[in-house]
């Protein structure tokens, strides 16, 4: 397994991406909450014009620190246009993202064009466009490394002005912080992390690898400072997966390797997240509705008790399904259920409340009918509005917010156990 780090290549390979995947997750988890996810991709397509004036400054010398000094100030200048445009006119900034991506980019199309044609194919420009991580030296990753770790480093000591730059901008302005230089100032990062990121991953899907971790960190958890951890680290994983991949197969570039082993991440945390992922969605969702309908069969056996004053006489199956306004298969699947719960008998087609059952139907027909109380008298509603919205909320409602709603109605004069409500409140 460890046999492919006998190359010093892949060594040095392995070393530049994973720092450039960690410090990307950590740079795209403010750009992502920032709202910037498409700055990454704009500034990448406007470094590609900066490289190819630098290669042409340079009198066709392929001069790695020249041609990144040229995509730094090209994304530096790409930032300007987009803040200007948005500031000075009424354009929109994901419209202003759009046209100068595309402006650009056109325009490092054309430069590269005439380049590759005037004999400068040898230069390797166009494997800026889908980088080429392969040709990564020594003296690349050292640089790589050096801008990774100083970009991380001024994230990290500013991470409390970061943090209230993208939660609450107007408020830091309050406070005196200068949010239009922090703003510059993340710009002025993202461009680094970019212009370092091209070789290796390039102009293409720089963005992905931006803003891919971030986005996956987000699923997990609610702590910013946990996300920007678990980004970096989705990141770095990301970068030495997407290289031991790329050594499996002659002529396997790294960079979209990278890029897909970030997506796997992102997909796993998309399904199997606890709190946002799907599988924990849908669960909830079938958790809800079985709560849903095991609490509303209860309710309509005891209001059919209530008002046939009959507690102890079962009711047929018909009777209950004709309540719901259900299907009579549905309503046996749920007496059923409510009857391997111990919460009613249900027998030969009829079933009554058990104690525990009654117990339960009566804390949600009382949930049902205080909300109904709370519509009427604090919402003003008509008596014949309330029914179908009480029957939403009286399956969430948790005891202290029904405390609230019983001392709400007593201010108003109104004793929760004798109310004025189209039904009567069980005491």
């Amino acid at each position: 397994m460890t046999a492919w780090l006998n190359d010093p290549n892949t060594r040095w390979v392995l070393t530049g991406c994973v720092m450039l995947g960690a410090c990307s997750g950590l740079l795209g988890s403010f750009a992502m909450l920032r709202r910037r996810s498409l700055l990454g991709d704009a500034l990448a397509h406007a470094a590609l014009p900066g490289i190819c004036l630098a290669y042409l400054i340079s009198g066709g010398q392929r001069s790695l620190p020249l041609m990144m000094a040229g995509a730094f100030l090209a994304g530096l200048l790409g930032a300007f246009c987009v803040q200007a445009v948005t500031r000075y006119s009424r354009i929109k900034e994901d419209a202003a993202l759009g046209m100068v991506l595309t402006v650009f980019f056109a325009f490092g199309i054309v430069l590269l064009t005439l380049i590759l044609r005037t004999g400068g194919q040898k230069a390797g420009l166009d494997k800026f466009l889908f980088g080429q991580a392969a040709s990564l030296v020594g003296s690349d990753v050292r640089i790589m490394v050096i801008c990774s770790l100083l970009a991380g480093l001024v994230a990290i000591g500013l991470y409390k002005e970061l943090k209230l730059l993208c939660f609450d901008p107007g408020f830091a302005d309050s406070l005196g912080f200068p949010s239009a230089w922090l703003d510059a100032l993340l710009n002025l990062l993202i461009v680094a992390i970019v212009v370092i990121g091209l070789q290796a991953v390039g102009v293409v899907l720089m963005v992905a690898l931006l803003i891919t971790p971030a986005a996956a960190a987000r699923y997990w958890t609610d702590s910013l400072s946990r996300m920007v951890c678990l980004a970096g680290a989705i990141g770095a994983f990301s970068g030495a997966l997407g290289t031991y991949f790329s050594t499996l197969a002659p002529r396997l570039a790294t960079g979209p390797l990278i890029v897909l082993s970030a997506a796997v991440f992102f997909l796993l945390s998309l399904f199997l997240a606890p709190r946002r992922g799907l599988a924990a969605k849908a669960w909830r969702g079938w958790t809800l509705r079985r709560k849903v309908a095991r609490e509303n069969t209860l309710r309509s056996i005891f209001e059919w008790a209530e008002r046939e004053n009959a507690w102890n006489q079962p009711i047929p199956v018909e009777k209950i399904a004709a309540r719901r306004g259900q299907n009579p298969s549905r309503t046996v699947h749920n007496l059923t259920l409510l009857a391997r719960e111990g919460l009613v008998q249900f027998q030969e087609g009829k079933a009554y409340l058990s104690e525990a059952g009654r117990g339960e139907a009566h804390r949600v027909t009382r949930n049902h009918r205080l909300w109904e109380m709370y519509l009427m008298h604090e919402q003003e509603l008509r008596s014949d509005h309330v029914d179908r919205d009480a029957d939403i909320i009286e399956h969430v409602l948790n005891p202290d917010t029904v405390a609230e709603l019983e001392e709400l109605l007593q201010q108003h004069g109104l004793e929760p156990q004798r109310p004025p409500s189209p039904h009567p409140l069980p005491g």
